[in-house]
C-alpha cells in the first residue's frame, strides 16, 4: 500500500537525482562539483560541458520536479501535489545521492509547476526569457520569473495552495542566489554569452 509519507519520501528521492553529476561523470568523465561555480544545476552545466549537456541536465530536472507533483495522482493517494513537488525541490537542493549539496531549486520548481499550472509555467519561461534577453544574468532571470510567479498567483487565481508554495518557492529562490545578488551588484556575476 502506498502511503502518504512513502509519496513524501519518493517525491524528495526522486529530486535528489542529481543529473548534472550523472551526465557530467557519465558523458564526460568529469565531476561537475569540481567546476565552474560547483553547483549541480543547469547553468552550471552549460557553463562547463556546453549546451548540448545543459539542455539535458535542465530537462531532467524540470521533470523530476513533474514527476513528483504527479505522484499523488497516479497513486490515487491524498497528498498535494503541491507538497510532494516541495519535497522534490528539497531533493535537489539537499540531494541524499550528492552529499546534500544540490542546485538552487530554480529548474525543479518549474517542472513543478509544469504539471499543476500549465498556463503559469510556459508564461514563467516567457518572463524567465524576456529577462535574460535584456540583462543576460541566468540568476536574475530566475529570480525575477520567481517575483512574477508570486504576483500571478496572487491576482490572478484564487488557489490559495498555489499562492503559499509559490511563494515560499520564490523566497527559496532569492536565499539560493544570494551569492549571485552580491555579485550582481558588484557587476561581477558571468553573463550568457549564446544571446
Amino acid at each position: 500500500m502506498i502511503t502518504k509519507t512513502l509519496i513524501l519520501m519518493l517525491a524528495y528521492l526522486l529530486g535528489s537525482i542529481p543529473f548534472a553529476l550523472v551526465v557530467g561523470k557519465v558523458g564526460y568523465g568529469i565531476d561537475i562539483r569540481e567546476h565552474g561555480s560547483g553547483n549541480l544545476g543547469g547553468t552550471n552545466t552549460f557553463r562547463v560541458l556546453g549546451v548540448k549537456a545543459g539542455l539535458l541536465v535542465t530537462s531532467g530536472d524540470i521533470l523530476k520536479g513533474t514527476l513528483a507533483a504527479s505522484l499523488p495522482v497516479l497513486f490515487s493517494v491524498h497528498v498535494h501535489p503541491l507538497l510532494a513537488g516541495l519535497f522534490a525541490v528539497l531533493g535537489h537542493t539537499y540531494p541524499i545521492f550528492a552529499g546534500f549539496r544540490g542546485g538552487k531549486a530554480v529548474a525543479t520548481s518549474a517542472g513543478v509547476l509544469l504539471f499543476y499550472s500549465p498556463f503559469l509555467f510556459i508564461t514563467l519561461l516567457a518572463v524567465f526569457f524576456l529577462v535574460l534577453y535584456i540583462s543576460k544574468y541566468v540568476s536574475l532571470s530566475s529570480m525575477l520569473a520567481g517575483v512574477y510567479a508570486v504576483i500571478y498567483t496572487i491576482f490572478f487565481t484564487d488557489d490559495i495552495p498555489l499562492m503559499v508554495v509559490v511563494s515560499l518557492l520564490a523566497a527559496f529562490i532569492f536565499y539560493r542566489h544570494r551569492a549571485n545578488i552580491k555579485r550582481i551588484i558588484n557587476k561581477t556575476e558571468p553573463k550568457v554569452k549564446w544571446l
